[in-house]
């Protein structure tokens, strides 16, 4: 899909361009879960992987899923997607099906709650994983192991908003032949592309940016072809073969899909896929409003702290401005007083309290009461979130409404 076209150019005609059913504009959705063969040979063609394009079950793909999966390899200028039910069945089949028993894992320890969680699962398997401050690449490079295959991020961490090393961490990986992998899940590639600081994989839970209306679950695993899957020791040999730009994604398909079943369903890919069609303008809104609605919290005397790396204060601003398009909808804050923290949730009339995330309603969540209570008091601190911390995802509501709101909370 990549072009010389704009970005939102190539996704509202992206079905069209791949040829859909009756000339709609929109890949039909594909229900059924059996696709028949004339030929016995073609069939068996499938499953001994002689056979390109075509379906045979739909655990690992419909026509619908493919086409999302088409719209998104062209948003990251990759090579390839593979889908999934969520957000996190994409997290944990590149880590159940490219990690061993016995390998080491690099991560940052400011990573989403349930992220963090997989962690603690990677232990139990023989996986040792090193959190580490990815803020400065020496962190990560001083953590680096003769048995670490993986070094992971997210492009702007959820919920403190710090930005890893990225330019310094992909140059790590390509000198040390590691594969760099990337949750881009906040940003979404219209506002930043890891695959330009060298990452080979990225991560998104569509759900949030990507489909942006609180409507549909999914999840994507798009390889930028930045990583030379030849030299990977983990890639089974049933899966090396053809285009070694695609071995990667073929383990995790056919793991993370055919063994795992972490299917994304064709209903869910074509609410996704619509969503999408508003991606640029969603995001160039909510980060314009989550920097007006950030400046006014950070001069409110009852504020203490504010994260956003739209803020010169961000001890990151500079990253963000070198990065990205724009620095997003996701900020959090804590308050002078921390006790006032879930008394002033309470007050907030047009924010809704929800743990989501990029929606087009606003989101507001205290932080260490929820996502965050059960990784305990002591990894709390370790990744700098305050019993008062308050997360907000910013929606699409006029700013101007949004402000009035949070002012009446806080001097309420």
């Amino acid at each position: 899909m990549t072009s010389q076209r704009g970005f939102t150019t190539d996704i509202v005609h992206a079905d069209r361009a791949f040829g859909s059913e009756d000339g709609s504009v929109h890949k039909a959705v594909h229900i059924a879960t059996q696709y028949g063969f004339d030929k016995v040979d073609d069939l068996i063609g499938v499953f001994q992987g002689t056979k390109k394009g075509a379906y045979v079950y739909s655990r690992q793909g419909t026509p619908t899923t493919a086409a999302l999966e088409a719209k998104l390899t062209g948003m990251e200028a990759g090579v390839g997607t593979v889908s999934f039910a969520t957000g996190m069945a994409a997290i944990c089949a590149v880590f159940l099906t490219l990690l061993r028993s016995g390998d080491h894992l690099v991560a940052s320890r400011a990573v989403f709650g349930n992220t963090n969680s997989v962690f603690g699962t990677l232990g139990d398997l023989g996986v040792a994983v090193s959190r580490v401050d990815a803020t400065d690449v020496a962190n990560v490079a001083s953590a680096i192991t003769p048995a670490t295959r993986m070094v992971f991020v997210e492009t702007l961490a959820n919920p403190g908003t710090q930005i890893a090393d990225l330019d310094g961490i992909g140059r790590l990986c390509r000198e040390r032949g590691l594969l760099f992998v990337v949750d881009n899940t906040i940003l979404s590639p219209y506002l930043f592309r890891p695959g330009t600081v060298g990452a080979g994989l990225v991560i998104h839970s569509l759900t949030k940016s990507i489909c942006g209306h609180g409507n549909a679950l999914g999840g994507a695993v798009v390889d930028t072809g930045e990583f030379d899957w030849t030299g990977y020791p983990n890639i089974s040999e049933a899966y090396r073969k053809g285009d070694a730009r695609q071995w990667g994604l073929t383990q995790v398909r056919k793991k993370g899909l055919r063994d795992m079943g972490a299917t994304l369903s064709s209903q869910h890919a074509h609410a996704i896929s619509v969503g999408a069609e508003t991606l640029a303008l969603r995001m160039v809104q909510t980060s314009a409003a989550a920097l007006q609605l950030a400046q006014f919290l950070e001069a409110h005397p009852a504020v203490g702290k504010v994260y956003y790396p739209g803020l010169p204060s961000h001890p990151q601003y500079e990253r963000a401005q070198k990065h990205f398009r724009a620095p997003g909808w996701l900020l959090s804050f804590e308050l002078r007083n921390g006790d006032d923290c879930l008394p002033f949730v309470d007050r907030l009339q047009l924010a809704v309290k929800a743990t989501g995330l990029g929606d087009t309603r606003t989101l507001v969540i205290p932080v260490a009461h929820t996502i965050f209570w059960e990784a305990g008091a002591a990894v709390r601190a370790e990744m700098g979130i305050a019993d008062g911390m308050v997360r907000l995802s910013v929606g699409l509501e006029e700013t101007t409404d949004l402000i009035a709101d949070f002012k009446q909370a806080l001097e309420g």
